[in-house]
């Protein structure tokens, strides 16, 4: 009862500042993939999926940073050490040079947590040979 507790404190201290908790909501794939739309630019998801400007995304949740193969990662992101669980992608997500000095990434970021969460619910859809499942 007190975690409740001590995270809606979290949440309103959030909303009051007029920003957006960092936590992880949950999310809905449906409106992830329209958010992803903004990643799309530069990332590909799904069976076809081929790195490009930016790496695959399929089965990123819970993979270690700088992993997927045949990318050319930025040093940065190889020796970050950090695997991509929900927390730690909300955070990249939010401000990617902030989590990941020195990433290749431009992309300036992601500012509403629900988009966010949206997000990473579509992400994990996908496992890493690209078949899409529903969780």
């Amino acid at each position: 009862m007190s975690t409740l507790v001590l995270t809606l404190m979290f949440i309103a201290a959030g909303s009051a500042q007029g920003q957006d908790p960092v936590i992880p909501s949950v999310g809905s794939p449906d409106a992830g993939a329209l958010v992803f739309r903004k990643c799309m630019a530069c990332h590909q998801i799904g069976p076809n999926a081929q790195n490009g400007i930016a790496p695959v995304l399929n089965g990123v949740v819970g993979r270690p940073a700088g992993q997927y193969p045949n990318y050319s990662y930025s040093s940065a992101n190889k020796n970050s050490g950090l695997v991509w669980d929900e927390r730690t992608l909300a955070a990249y997500l939010r401000a990617p040079t902030k989590v990941v000095p020195g990433t290749k990434m431009i992309f300036s970021g992601l500012k509403k947590s629900q988009e966010i969460s949206d997000v990473i619910a579509y992400l994990k859809q996908f496992e890493a040979d690209g078949k899409q499942v529903s969780r």
